[in-house]
């Protein structure tokens, strides 16, 4: 992650418990940003719905928090039921642009996607969202991009080792401890009038 962003959030994945704070982040997002992350223009109560059953959802998603609430997500889909097939979405807040927050969003995705033994990853994206198609192109000495108006296919290139498997089950252990505090501070604090 970049310096600027190292010290100004962190990284992690989400948890079900994470849900309002996914929803609320999609929901800051302004109209070009909606229109980027979804490809098409979307109401308060489609974020919503989708906010809801995303944690319902085979995949993962990652987030990047700044002094506590979520500014940028990362999201793995897997598609079909032997989840060799998968698509990878991205939303970051306008403020929150241009400091890496998408390329370790990426890098995570990229991992788990390896480590679940993914084969092919897709990425939609407008063929006006250069932001998308650089960070695509950025990750191509793992990953093979190819491009049209709409859609990124990365396919793998590597299988997972014990390291990014180790790395991945490291991190996701931090990050579910990192959950419950951060459940517990939106929680108890609001109670204790803090």
């Amino acid at each position: 992650m970049s310096v600027q962003a190292i010290r100004t959030g962190y990284i992690r994945k989400l948890w079900p418990s994470d849900e309002p704070a996914f929803r609320d982040h999609l929901l800051r997002l302004d109209p070009e940003s909606r229109h980027d992350r979804f490809a098409m223009g979307v109401s308060d109560d489609f974020i919503r719905n989708y906010a809801e059953r995303c944690f319902k959802l085979q995949g993962s998603i990652f987030g990047y928090f700044v002094e506590g609430e979520l500014r940028g997500a990362g999201e793995l889909r897997m598609i079909g039921d032997d989840h060799r097939v998968a698509e990878a979405a991205f939303s970051v807040e306008h403020d929150w642009r241009r400091r890496g927050v998408g390329k370790e969003l990426m890098s995570r995705i990229v991992r788990a996607a390896r480590n679940a033994r993914v084969e092919t990853l897709y990425m939609s994206c407008l063929a006006t969202n250069r932001a998308m198609q650089n960070l695509a192109k950025h990750f191509q000495a793992e990953l093979h991009f190819e491009t049209d108006e709409v859609t990124g296919k990365l396919v793998a290139r590597r299988s997972p080792t014990p390291a990014t498997q180790w790395k991945e089950m490291v991190d996701d252990a931090t990050s579910f401890a990192t959950a419950m505090v951060d459940l517990q501070r939106r929680t108890w604090l609001p109670r204790l009038g803090r």
